[in-house]
């Protein structure tokens, strides 16, 4: 099958956010950076048609959320903390509001307002191995055409990485994964 990325394909960037990129913060990626340098070239492909994302820790606390918190303490902080601010170099990635939702999938009503119900994904960010798999498959079970930009989105670790990539390569032809150089040699932006 070749990769074929068409002009009314959105990228969805998910979580840009300092929680996920400082060095101090217990849930750091190390590999932010370098995901991040390639979410920065196909953000310049993909013009208006970037989305970006952000995870608030406002989820109610006599859910199951109550419990995750509790595990994650240092992240139980206000919405409005510094930890949740999209980092410096998010700024302007995207035209279009941010979209800031308190689960870490983001497919939602949210997303599809802005993309319609069975949009063509190319999708990145941070955590490969939590909010972007949890956006990654609902959007797919829900028709939705996702490509995985594979070096464009980072993982907790290498391992935890890999093991999304590959859970996430097990649907095809909903989900395809490429690299960023695939994906721009392949779109007709």
């Amino acid at each position: 099958m070749t990769l074929q990325v068409d002009h009314d394909a959105w990228l969805v960037v998910i979580d840009p956010q300092v929680i996920f990129a400082a060095p101090d913060s217990d849930w750091a990626s190390p590999f932010f950076d370098d995901a991040f340098e390639n979410i920065r070239a196909l953000a310049e492909v993909f013009g208006e048609r970037v989305i970006v994302t952000r995870w608030l820790p406002t989820a109610d606390r006599d859910t199951s959320w109550g419990e995750y918190f509790a595990a994650w303490p240092f992240a139980d902080q206000p919405a409005d903390d510094h930890l949740f601010e999209l980092v410096p170099q998010a700024a302007g990635l995207s035209v279009l509001p941010t979209v800031h939702l308190p689960t870490f999938g983001k497919w939602s009503e949210a997303l599809t307002d802005i993309t319609g119900p069975a949009p063509k994904l190319v999708v990145t960010g941070v955590s490969t191995d939590c909010c972007v798999l949890s956006t990654v498959l609902p959007a797919a079970d829900a028709g939705a055409w996702v490509t995985v930009a594979t070096d464009a989105c980072a993982g907790s670790t290498a391992e935890n990485h890999a093991a999304a990539v590959h859970v996430m390569g097990l649907y095809p032809p909903q989900i395809t994964l490429a690299t960023t150089a695939e994906i721009l040699a392949a779109s007709s932006h």
